[in-house]
C-alpha cells in the first residue's frame, strides 16, 4: 500500500474534531470525509479540515479504506462491526465497546477479516509516558489522579469508562501483571452515573495502585506518581512533563544524596503519534500497540470496578 490511505471520521463531536484536524495534516492521508448525525457539524468539520460531509456514516464507509469511530460509546459496536464487515480498518475511541462481549466480537471480526483494529487509548502515545517506561522497574506503589470540570456531553457515561479507563490501560501496560483485588467506591453528584471514583488495585507481585477520577473538580489535573525501590517518578500527562528523583548512594544522609533528572523527549502531539502508528500498522499489516485485546482488558477491569462500586453502594444502602 503505497498511495495515500483513504480515511473517514465518523462522529465529529469534541474528540472527532481533533481526529479530523490531525488526519487532515498528515501527508499520507486522504481525508475523504466526515459524518455526524448532526449534519451541520459534519459540514463545519469538512469546511475546516477537508473532505466531504456525510449525513449517514454508511455512505462514508463506501469511500474509505479506514475509519476513525468517535461516536458515543453505545455506537462503537454497531458502527465498528459494520465497518469491519465492509473491509474497513478501524480506530475506535475508548472504551472499545459498551460490553466485554461486544469487544470480543469486534476483535474476532477484525482477525477474521485481517483488518487493523486499534483502540483510542491515546495516553499510550503521550511522550512523557513513553519516556517514563524506560525508567520503570518493578513499581511498588502508584498514585494516579485524573480530575476535571463537568462536561454535559459525557452525562451518558460515568468517569470510570470516560476518564479512568485511560489510566487502567496504562497501569496494565506498565505493571504487566494481573489484578488480584479491587477496592472501589464512587459517588453520583451531577448525573445518574458515578461522577467521582476512587479505586485501589492490588497486582500480582505486590504492586499497589490508587486511582482517582473526577469530573466535579474546578481545575484539570492528570498526574501519575510511581514509587519504586530506588526512585520516584512524577509524570504529568497534561503538561507532558516527566521528572525522576533517585538515590545517588545506597544511604541517603541529606538532600544532596538525591538527584533530580528531567529526561528529554520529543513533543509530538499524542493524537498524531496514535494516527501515525495506526496508519503504519495498516500499511504493513501489523498488530497495533493499543490493540483490540488491550482495549478489551482495560474494559474488563473497568467493568469489575463498576461492579465493585455498585456492590459498595448496595451494602451502604442496607445500613440502618
Amino acid at each position: 500500500m503505497s498511495a495515500k490511505i483513504k480515511v473517514g471520521v465518523i462522529g465529529v463531536g469534541s474528540m472527532g474534531l481533533h481526529h479530523a484536524r490531525v488526519l487532515g495534516q498528515i501527508p499520507e492521508v486522504d481525508l475523504v470525509g466526515v459524518s455526524d448525525l448532526k449534519y451541520w457539524r459534519a459540514k463545519a468539520a469538512s469546511w475546516r479540515y477537508g473532505g466531504k460531509a456525510f449525513r449517514d456514516y454508511r455512505d462514508l464507509l463506501s469511500h474509505v479504506q479506514a475509519a476513525v469511530i468517535a461516536v458515543p460509546t453505545a455506537g462503537h459496536f454497531p458502527i465498528g462491526r459494520e465497518a469491519l464487515e465492509r473491509g474497513v480498518h478501524c480506530l475506535i475511541e475508548k472504551p472499545i465497546a459498551g460490553s466485554v462481549e461486544e469487544a470480543r466480537e469486534l476483535m474476532r471480526l477484525s482477525e477474521a477479516k485481517g483488518l487493523v483494529l486499534q483502540v483510542g487509548h491515546v495516553e499510550r502515545f503521550n511522550p512523557a509516558v513513553l519516556a517514563a517506561t524506560a525508567h520503570i522497574r518493578q513499581p511498588k506503589f502508584i498514585t494516579v489522579e485524573r480530575l476535571g470540570p463537568y462536561n454535559p456531553r459525557m452525562a451518558n457515561i460515568g468517569v470510570v469508562m470516560d476518564l479512568m479507563i485511560h489510566d487502567l490501560d496504562i497501569l496494565l501496560t506498565l505493571i504487566g501483571r494481573p489484578v488480584e483485588s479491587i477496592e472501589a467506591l464512587g459517588a453520583k453528584l451531577l448525573t445518574e452515573h458515578e461522577d467521582i471514583a476512587n479505586v485501589r488495585l492490588r497486582f500480582a507481585g505486590g504492586a499497589v495502585a490508587d486511582v482517582t477520577a473526577s469530573r466535579v473538580s474546578l481545575q484539570k489535573s492528570r498526574k501519575m506518581r510511581i514509587f519504586q525501590e530506588d526512585s520516584y517518578i512524577s509524570l504529568d500527562y497534561a503538561n507532558t512533563a516527566l521528572k525522576i528523583y533517585r538515590k545517588k548512594s545506597p544511604v541517603v544522609k541529606s538532600l544532596s544524596d538525591i538527584e533530580s533528572v528531567r529526561p528529554e523527549f520529543s513533543r509530538t502531539e499524542p493524537l498524531k503519534s496514535e494516527h501515525l502508528h495506526w496508519l503504519d500498522c495498516i500499511r504493513h499489516s501489523k498488530k497495533p500497540w493499543a490493540s483490540a485485546e488491550h482495549g478489551m482488558e482495560a474494559l474488563k477491569l473497568a467493568v469489575k470496578i463498576l461492579d465493585e462500586i455498585r456492590r459498595f453502594d448496595a451494602a451502604g444502602a442496607g445500613d440502618p
